[in-house]
Protein backbone atom coordinates (compact mmCIF):
# COMPACT_ATOMS: atom_id res chain seq x y z
CA UNK A 1 0.00 0.00 0.00
CA UNK A 2 1.40 3.59 -1.17
CA UNK A 3 0.28 6.65 0.43
CA UNK A 4 -1.52 7.65 -2.59
CA UNK A 5 -3.75 4.42 -2.30
CA UNK A 6 -5.19 5.52 1.29
CA UNK A 7 -8.02 7.25 1.16
CA UNK A 8 -11.35 8.68 3.80
CA UNK A 9 -14.30 6.32 4.10
CA UNK A 10 -17.08 8.39 2.43
CA UNK A 11 -18.96 9.14 5.58
CA UNK A 12 -15.63 11.07 6.42
CA UNK A 13 -15.71 13.77 3.73
CA UNK A 14 -17.78 16.84 3.90
CA UNK A 15 -19.87 17.75 1.22
CA UNK A 16 -18.90 21.61 0.19
CA UNK A 17 -21.79 23.97 0.75
CA UNK A 18 -23.31 24.78 -2.42
CA UNK A 19 -25.51 28.00 -1.98
CA UNK A 20 -28.22 28.89 -4.18
CA UNK A 21 -29.10 25.74 -5.67
CA UNK A 22 -33.22 25.60 -4.60
CA UNK A 23 -34.65 26.34 -1.58
CA UNK A 24 -34.21 22.26 -0.30
CA UNK A 25 -30.55 23.27 0.40
CA UNK A 26 -31.34 25.26 3.21
CA UNK A 27 -29.04 28.21 1.38
CA UNK A 28 -31.42 28.78 -1.34
CA UNK A 29 -33.44 31.94 -2.38
CA UNK A 30 -31.07 34.72 -1.25
CA UNK A 31 -28.10 32.34 -1.07
CA UNK A 32 -27.19 33.19 2.95
CA UNK A 33 -27.09 36.95 1.90
CA UNK A 34 -30.07 38.08 3.50
CA UNK A 35 -32.73 40.39 1.60
CA UNK A 36 -31.43 43.10 -0.38
CA UNK A 37 -28.51 45.42 0.80
CA UNK A 38 -25.19 46.29 -0.17
CA UNK A 39 -23.98 42.73 0.93
CA UNK A 40 -26.30 40.90 -1.21
CA UNK A 41 -24.99 42.59 -4.15
CA UNK A 42 -23.01 41.15 -6.59
CA UNK A 43 -19.43 42.61 -5.84
CA UNK A 44 -20.65 44.22 -3.02
CA UNK A 45 -19.64 44.64 0.79
CA UNK A 46 -17.07 47.37 2.02
CA UNK A 47 -13.39 47.60 2.21
CA UNK A 48 -11.65 46.66 5.27
CA UNK A 49 -11.32 49.18 8.16
CA UNK A 50 -14.89 50.95 6.76
CA UNK A 51 -16.70 51.46 9.25
CA UNK A 52 -20.17 53.02 7.96
CA UNK A 53 -18.77 56.32 7.47
CA UNK A 54 -17.56 57.30 10.40
CA UNK A 55 -13.77 58.36 11.26
CA UNK A 56 -11.82 54.74 10.60
CA UNK A 57 -9.70 53.76 13.60
CA UNK A 58 -6.36 54.91 11.26
CA UNK A 59 -7.66 58.51 11.04
CA UNK A 60 -8.78 58.82 14.48
CA UNK A 61 -4.93 57.87 15.82
CA UNK A 62 -2.27 60.57 16.71
CA UNK A 63 0.39 60.13 14.38
CA UNK A 64 3.59 60.70 16.02
CA UNK A 65 7.11 60.37 15.61
CA UNK A 66 9.58 59.55 12.55
CA UNK A 67 9.32 56.45 10.12
CA UNK A 68 12.35 55.52 9.02
CA UNK A 69 11.09 52.25 6.90
CA UNK A 70 11.29 53.97 3.74
CA UNK A 71 14.93 55.32 4.00
CA UNK A 72 16.35 52.21 5.74
CA UNK A 73 19.42 50.15 4.44
CA UNK A 74 18.25 46.56 4.07
CA UNK A 75 21.08 44.29 3.99
CA UNK A 76 21.44 40.71 2.99
CA UNK A 77 23.17 39.17 5.90
CA UNK A 78 26.02 36.54 5.36
CA UNK A 79 27.38 34.88 8.51
CA UNK A 80 31.19 33.76 8.61
CA UNK A 81 30.77 29.82 9.26
CA UNK A 82 27.74 30.37 5.53
CA UNK A 83 31.32 31.93 4.45
CA UNK A 84 33.65 29.14 5.42
CA UNK A 85 30.83 26.00 4.11
CA UNK A 86 30.56 27.53 0.72
CA UNK A 87 34.12 28.66 0.18
CA UNK A 88 36.35 25.67 1.40
CA UNK A 89 39.81 26.39 0.73
CA UNK A 90 39.49 29.83 -0.81
CA UNK A 91 41.57 32.75 0.15
CA UNK A 92 39.96 35.55 -1.29
CA UNK A 93 36.14 35.98 -1.48
CA UNK A 94 34.89 39.01 -3.58
CA UNK A 95 31.24 40.29 -3.41
CA UNK A 96 30.34 38.65 -7.19
CA UNK A 97 31.45 35.41 -5.52
CA UNK A 98 29.02 35.41 -2.80
CA UNK A 99 26.08 36.63 -5.54
CA UNK A 100 26.90 33.51 -7.68
CA UNK A 101 26.55 31.06 -4.68
CA UNK A 102 23.14 32.57 -4.02
CA UNK A 103 23.90 33.41 0.00
CA UNK A 104 22.80 36.63 -0.88
CA UNK A 105 19.58 37.97 -3.22
CA UNK A 106 22.00 39.78 -6.61
CA UNK A 107 22.41 43.33 -6.39
CA UNK A 108 21.45 44.04 -2.74
CA UNK A 109 23.96 45.12 -0.50
CA UNK A 110 25.86 42.49 1.83
CA UNK A 111 26.71 42.46 5.60
CA UNK A 112 29.08 39.71 7.11
CA UNK A 113 28.41 38.54 10.36
CA UNK A 114 30.77 37.40 12.80
CA UNK A 115 28.57 33.88 13.78
CA UNK A 116 31.04 30.84 13.06
CA UNK A 117 35.13 30.88 13.48
CA UNK A 118 38.28 31.31 10.85
CA UNK A 119 41.07 28.88 10.83
CA UNK A 120 42.61 29.85 7.70
CA UNK A 121 43.88 33.44 6.29
CA UNK A 122 40.39 35.20 4.45
CA UNK A 123 40.38 38.12 2.60
CA UNK A 124 36.57 39.06 2.00
CA UNK A 125 34.91 41.97 0.31
CA UNK A 126 31.67 43.44 1.07
CA UNK A 127 29.96 46.28 1.55
CA UNK A 128 30.25 46.06 5.38
CA UNK A 129 30.80 44.11 8.41
CA UNK A 130 29.90 43.71 11.87
CA UNK A 131 32.60 44.51 14.00
CA UNK A 132 32.63 41.07 15.93
CA UNK A 133 33.01 39.61 12.02
CA UNK A 134 35.92 41.94 11.05
CA UNK A 135 37.62 41.15 14.41
CA UNK A 136 37.76 37.42 13.10
CA UNK A 137 38.71 38.38 9.57
CA UNK A 138 41.45 40.34 11.45
CA UNK A 139 42.76 37.57 13.99
CA UNK A 140 42.73 34.85 11.66
CA UNK A 141 45.44 36.80 9.84
CA UNK A 142 42.79 37.94 6.79
CA UNK A 143 41.18 41.87 5.51
CA UNK A 144 38.07 42.54 5.37
CA UNK A 145 37.75 45.12 2.98
CA UNK A 146 34.22 47.05 3.03
CA UNK A 147 32.73 48.52 0.02
CA UNK A 148 31.35 51.51 1.23
CA UNK A 149 32.07 54.47 3.89
CA UNK A 150 30.05 55.12 6.58
CA UNK A 151 28.69 58.80 6.89
CA UNK A 152 28.37 60.31 9.57
CA UNK A 153 25.95 62.77 9.81
CA UNK A 154 26.98 66.66 11.47
CA UNK A 155 25.71 67.41 14.89
CA UNK A 156 22.74 69.81 14.75
CA UNK A 157 21.93 68.64 11.48
CA UNK A 158 18.30 68.96 10.05
CA UNK A 159 16.87 69.98 6.52
CA UNK A 160 13.57 71.06 7.90
CA UNK A 161 15.08 73.51 10.41
CA UNK A 162 14.56 77.38 8.78
CA UNK A 163 16.79 80.23 9.35
CA UNK A 164 16.32 82.46 12.39
CA UNK A 165 13.77 85.90 11.02
CA UNK A 166 15.85 88.95 10.25
CA UNK A 167 14.62 91.59 12.42
CA UNK A 168 12.96 94.61 11.06
CA UNK A 169 13.71 98.22 12.04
Amino acid sequence: MELHDLYPFPEERKTRKRVGRGSGSGLGCTAGKGNKGQNARSGGGVRPGFEGGQMPLQRRLPKRGFKNHPFRNRYSVVNLAALVAHFEGAAEIRLEDIYARGLAANGSPVKILGNGELSAPLSVEAHTFSASAAAKIGAAGGTARALEEKTERKPGFNKFKTAPAKAKG
